[in-house]
């Protein structure tokens, strides 16, 4: 039987390692399509250093330059988009985000691609807060260029056929964003926010990354192109998540509460890159419901996030060491 081949981009960051690991891992086994193997093609501008990862085949190409995407889905079963950029430039946002996805998508219509499964946010949505809502439950009001261009990006892949994932917080090793943040909003506003009471769907990036496996592997009902939430099915208290943090000796331990208004004043008084959209991303209400992708893929969701954190640990005191001074 043909093997299965499998194009991914974004191997070389935060969640598209952990989906290529998870590739690899599946490589052969009982996971693929009727357990035929894996032929995997990593599209990027660097080879991945995942472990293993000579295992699969690298095609140099540039989604801010479109003309080098030329080809790169020929021959593939399944598309896993997972490569973003996140960072506060609006034209390389745009570039790549919007017009690279729309050229990626282009390629894979072209070769016929019969599965894609595209990576978003649920920061698409905007400000919170935002409890257990179901997928366009709430109209999209992207609040950076970041998401902004997330959600144009979906327009495409959309209509290329796409899965489109919305993950919430990703957590685990290799995270540069969440963690970091807590700490720094733990920095300036040393109390349990409000209590703690705020829940906010989060997911281990291996989890996800299973999850991302499954859909482009294993065949199940999706009913065709449709967005998904892509969290675990039960969302995460932020007093939860920053105890099991500081149980790990990630971040301080906190104990004393203020209300919402009170940190939100301290935030302000301080010197600090973190935004109050940023800080209530984090400590309020932002959760979704995600049942409905777990059970389409029969992928079990697991225990989540805060059930192992044992991996992510010595990553994560690391990277916080790291910090440069605020």
């Amino acid at each position: 039987m043909k093997p299965v081949r499998v194009v991914l981009t974004g191997a070389t960051g935060f969640i598209g390692s952990g989906v290529l690991r998870e590739l690899l891992r599946q490589r052969g086994g009982s996971g693929t399509r009727a357990g035929r193997r894996l032929c995997i093609r990593v599209v990027g501008r660097r080879p991945p250093q995942t472990a293993d990862s000579t295992a699969a085949e690298w095609v140099r190409a540039d989604l801010a330059r479109p003309e080098t995407l030329h080809g790169v889905c020929r021959g593939a079963d399944v598309l896993l988009h997972m490569a973003a950029a996140i960072g506060s430039d609006e034209a390389e946002c745009v570039a790549i985000n919007q017009h690279g996805t729309a050229a990626l998508m282009e390629e894979a219509v072209r070769a016929g691609t019969g599965r894609i499964v595209h990576l978003s946010t649920s920061a698409v949505y905007g400000p919170g807060p935002h409890r257990g809502i179901a997928v366009d439950e709430v109209t999209p009001a992207p609040a950076s260029a970041v998401s902004r261009t997330r959600l144009a990006g979906e327009a495409h892949a959309l209509a290329a056929g796409a899965s489109v994932l919305r993950p919430g917080l990703v957590l685990g090793a290799g995270d540069r964003w969440v963690v970091p943040l807590l700490a720094e909003c733990l920095r300036v506003v040393p109390y349990l926010w409000d209590g703690g009471r705020g829940r906010v769907s989060a997911v281990a990036v291996e989890d996800l990354a299973r999850l991302v496996t499954r859909l482009a592997l294993v065949p199940q009902q999706t009913g065709g192109p449709r967005v998904w939430h892509a969290s675990h099915p039960e969302p995460v208290r932020v007093g939860d998540l920053l105890d099991t943090l500081a149980r790990h000796q990630v971040l301080p331990p906190v104990s004393a509460a203020i209300p919402w208004a009170e940190c939100l004043s301290m935030l302000r008084a301080a010197e600090t890159f973190v935004t109050e959209r940023q800080f209530a991303l984090v400590a309020t209400d932002h959760w979704y419901d995600s049942r409905d992708v777990w059970d389409a893929a029969g992928c079990p969701a697991g225990p989540g996030p805060l059930a192992s954190p044992e991996g992510a640990v010595e990553w994560y005191r690391s990277a916080l060491a790291k910090r440069p001074a605020a």
